[in-house]
């Protein structure tokens, strides 16, 4: 007699999926997409971008194709080809947490954080696509999910947006029922009056606004805008109020900013240990993480038991179309960035993207994977490394 579970059959072996074949290629790519921003740029309080570059990574096995990707240099593509196609190709399509190991092993003296972690991350989300579309199954079902959506936040609501784009933007998302706003804050602190009265009359009293000022702030300057925030425009997220890797700056902010006001960071968290150091260092009341950036699926499922034992939420910072399936895995989820520039990236570049529905994204299960695939022809117009698969 055969059994059946959810997902795989079991029992007879013909009747399974064939999970242990080797992964016989690896390819790279990489496309270059210009920003839409005021005279083609974007602006945080700390940076200023004209471009996103997503670095896409493809393996193969079985006759079938997995999908990953990160936003991050050019440079993550070479890594990509030279360090870890190596250590992929050959191995096992059923076990997508070994492999992510070896290639942490690999990666050791070119250095884990950054491009490293960046890389890992692509092939590791490529692998669990993989393994799930050898399963047919969609991404979601193949993760220990405790979700069947995730809430979203809109972000974009950049700091040289003009009044007129900024609520535009922010109160369109309002519109399409998204419960939650963010705009970055911070580059010209004395403009952020202005800014946020404009936002908060678009979006109304009903609707939570979030800030972020990527770090842009001295730790006495936070503080106090971090109570203004709060009390003149009822702010009740302070996103990396001062740079990530000040953790005694942000457990000042936390400890002594309003009760309601939480402090947020984790974005650039690469590592296992930068996650223990924001939760041991109290520098946060909600974990942030990204998919792209913190090794990929099984680097998330990793830190989603770190975030359950300390009793945080954990945030997903952007990347919506992976993050839609990944952070159904967290217990602890609290919701997603949904990103302008990833958006936009993703819904030119991918087909099978995901548009929020009652506030959140919620994976198509009628799809194996992460039921994504490429627009080769649209995407050739923005390609800078790699090239187009017969």
């Amino acid at each position: 007699m055969t059994e059946s579970g959810p997902g795989v059959p079991r029992g007879d072996s013909k009747l399974r999926p064939d999970l242990d074949c080797p992964i016989d290629a690896v390819d790279v790519h990489a496309f270059e997409v210009p920003v839409d921003g005021p005279d083609g740029t974007e602006q945080d309080g700390t940076l200023d971008w004209n471009s996103t570059t997503m670095v896409l990574v493809r393996v193969h096995a079985g006759g079938r194709t997995g999908i990953g990707y990160t936003y991050g240099d050019l440079s993550v593509a070479t890594f990509v080809e030279s360090t870890l196609a190596p250590v992929v190709r050959g191995g096992s399509a059923a076990a997508p947490a070994a492999l992510w190991h070896e290639a942490g092993v690999r990666i050791r003296n070119a250095g884990r954080p950054g491009v490293g972690a960046m890389a890992v991350s692509a092939v590791d989300v490529a692998l669990w696509d993989l393994k799930a579309r050898l399963l047919d199954l969609p991404l979601v079902h193949l993760l220990p999910a405790h979700h069947d959506r995730v809430p979203v936040y809109g972000s974009g609501g950049f700091t040289n947006y003009p009044l007129d784009r900024l609520t535009d933007q922010l109160g369109g998302w309002v519109e399409q029922g998204i419960p939650r706003v963010k705009l970055k804050t911070s580059r010209n602190p004395e403009q952020d009056p202005g800014r946020l009265t404009a936002v908060r009359r678009a979006v109304g009293d009903g609707t939570e606004v979030f800030t972020d000022a990527n770090g842009a702030l001295g730790r006495k300057q936070a503080l106090y805008w971090a109570h203004r925030f709060h009390e003149e425009w009822d702010v009740r997220w302070f996103e990396e109020p001062v740079s990530s890797a000040d953790l005694e700056g942000l457990r000042l902010l936390r400890d002594r900013g309003p009760a309601r006001l939480e402090i947020t960071a984790g974005e650039y968290a690469y590592t296992p240990q930068d996650f223990v150091n924001l939760v041991d260092g109290r520098a946060v009341d909600c974990l942030q993480a990204d998919v792209t950036r913190c090794g990929g699926i099984t680097g998330v499922l990793e830190i989603a038991g770190l975030s359950a034992a300390e009793h945080l939420d954990l945030s997903a910072h952007c990347a919506p179309a992976v993050s839609a399936h990944a952070f159904c895995a967290v217990r602890r989820l609290r919701h997603l960035e949904y990103f302008h520039d990833h958006v936009r990236v993703e819904s030119l570049l991918l087909d099978g993207t995901l548009s929020p529905s009652g506030g959140a994204l919620r994976p198509d299960t009628g799809r194996p994977g992460l039921g994504l695939d490429v627009k080769w022809a649209d995407a050739e117009l923005y390609r800078v490394y790699g090239t187009r698969p017969a």
